[in-house]
């Protein structure tokens, strides 16, 4: 099978730069099929998931938020917010799991240490209050 140079460009950066033989890829009217040798075009891209191969290779899925695909002399390109791995996403919503494990800890240990400065204060207030009931 053919294959058709393709750069995929995320906000932060480059996904994929490299040969393909086939992309799909979702679109506002359904799932948009891409093969060497295709007219050109552009197409709006939706959030969802796309998948390609490399040539001899196994199909690859990834996940991709809005964007375009131009395809043009036969190079195709896409510009999006994000494009994820399956395994890169899981690892990030770990990261963001252990990150919020830890805001929630530093939160409550916050509320600790608001709970116990104002009992010392109530107590304070409360000697002060004694000691001028014993001196007034």
């Amino acid at each position: 099978m053919s294959s058709f140079k393709t750069s995929i460009y995320k906000s932060n950066g480059v996904f994929f730069e490299g040969e393909l033989e086939s992309l799909v890829v979702p679109t506002t009217d359904g799932m948009y099929g891409v093969l060497a040798k295709h007219r050109n075009v552009v197409v709006a891209i939706v959030p969802g998931e796309m998948h390609f191969n490399k040539p001899g290779k196994e199909t690859v899925y990834a996940h991709i938020t809005e964007g375009m695909l131009r395809v043009w002399d036969g190079e195709v390109l896409i510009l999006c917010e994000s494009a994820e791995y399956p395994e890169d996403m899981a690892a990030k919503m770990e990261r963001e799991r252990e990150e919020e494990k830890h805001e929630a800890a530093m939160q409550k240990r916050s509320v600790q240490e608001y709970l116990e400065a104002e009992m010392m204060l109530q107590r304070a207030v409360s000697g002060l209050r004694k000691h001028d009931i014993h001196h007034g």
